[in-house]
């Protein structure tokens, strides 16, 4: 038997109480669709192998325009009812090879932390069922006719989260097994059923179900608080030679002379990347792109940068903005950079006020001074998700 784990995402939901044109999993967060969300915080913990999406009738495309690049293992049709469509999710993963360990997720609840995940699977390796849940701080009490009636004990009670984690193998039988004419409010209830344990593990507030429109203004409040601004610098130097091409900013220049480098030495763009990776934290371009690997010979540097801004967006980040200084005494930089700058915003995929091309000299001193090379210095300031 496999020893994978996988998830199971639903998603077919039409979500109406949300309001809104569209179902809830496709509205937007901070730029993001819900399900999108959902499904990166999946695919972000290592101990998750796969990821499998239900979605309703008719929702398959724009559940993959939603989740595009994305590895999912499959995206499956759901049916009328949550149980149904974990069914039908269940029996997808089953007949592509089962699983040893599952964990059964909505989409309404994007916020997902790893360490909740860290817990249900921890809590497996001595039961075949685990779910997160929170305590009850408010008082209850039964109801009827608008009165208020006797307070109930709330010391008994748990308010329960997704994602619930299984035994595959048990959960499986639990729903194969369950009466169709009675709807279960979880998976859980349906392995209790079945004479099972389920244990109980520490849920989180961050977890809270998106149900309402006002939940949404929430989760949008929370996403931009959970994000800190990274600002990175980088700085490259290239040397004129004759019988080379100047490239800078991205565009060709006229000029005596050109940058000599292993790529097309566009010492601007170099200094942007270098200034995009250093805000990830993630090297320079150098341990991108080595010198001394001969597939990068020649190549243009909007390569290099668009990478960086994919390497941006694989981490869910935005580049607020990049400030780029030339330095040289030729070629007068003041005609080109209306260009450079409209280049940089394309290439980047950003607003052209975003994107900042200054110039200036060293009065004639130093290698930029003697005309011996050109210099670029740019600072990047990045917005990324600290946890959501």
């Amino acid at each position: 038997m496999t020893e994978k784990t996988v998830a199971l995402l639903v998603a077919a939901g039409q979500g109406n109480r949300a309001g809104g044109e569209i179902p809830k999993q496709f509205r937007l967060i901070g730029g993001k669709p819900v399900l999108a969300h959902a499904v990166d915080a999946l695919l972000a913990h290592p101990a998750i192998d796969s990821v499998t999406v239900v979605v309703g009738a008719g929702q398959e495309s724009a559940a993959r325009a939603a989740l595009a690049g994305r590895p999912i293992a499959a995206i499956v049709e759901g049916a009328d009812s949550r149980r149904g469509s974990v069914r039908a999710g269940l029996e997808q993963i089953a007949g592509s090879g089962g699983a040893a360990r599952i964990l059964i997720h909505d989409a309404a609840r994007p916020a997902l932390p790893a360490s909740v995940i860290d817990r249900l699977l921890a809590a497996l390796e001595h039961a075949v069922g685990a779910i997160p849940v929170l305590p009850v701080a408010d008082t209850l009490v039964r109801h009827q006719d608008n009165r208020a009636g006797e307070v109930a004990n709330r010391d008994a009670l748990a308010r329960v989260q997704t994602p619930q984690a299984f035994d595959f193998n048990t959960v499986l039988a639990a729903h194969r097994a369950w009466d169709i004419a009675r709807e279960a409010t979880d998976d859980a209830q349906m392995v209790r059923h079945q004479g099972s344990d389920v244990m109980l593990v520490a849920g989180d507030e961050r977890l809270e179900k998106l149900t309402y429109p006002q939940d949404f203004a929430r989760a949008e409040r929370s996403l931009a608080a959970a994000r800190s601004t990274r600002v990175g610098m980088g700085y490259d130097v290239h040397r004129l030679a004759d019988k080379e091409e100047l490239w800078l900013g991205g565009i060709q220049i006229p000029h005596d002379r050109g940058l000599s480098g292993h790529s097309d030495a566009d010492v601007a763009l170099h200094a942007i990347v270098d200034a995009l990776l250093g805000a990830l934290a993630e090297g320079d371009i150098g341990s991108h792109f080595p010198p001394s690997d001969p597939q990068w010979r020649g190549v243009a540097s909007s390569r290099f940068l668009e990478y960086a801004a994919e390497r941006v967006a694989k981490r869910d980040g935005t580049i607020e903005h990049v400030d780029l200084t030339i330095i040289c005494e030729a070629p007068k930089i003041g005609p080109h950079r209306d260009a450079m700058r409209a280049r940089i915003a394309e290439i980047l995929a950003l607003p052209l006020d975003r994107v900042s091309v200054k110039a200036t000299t060293t009065e004639r001193l130093g290698f930029a001074g003697r005309r011996e090379g050109i210099a670029a210095q740019a600072v990047a300031t990045l917005s990324l998700p600290t946890l959501f």
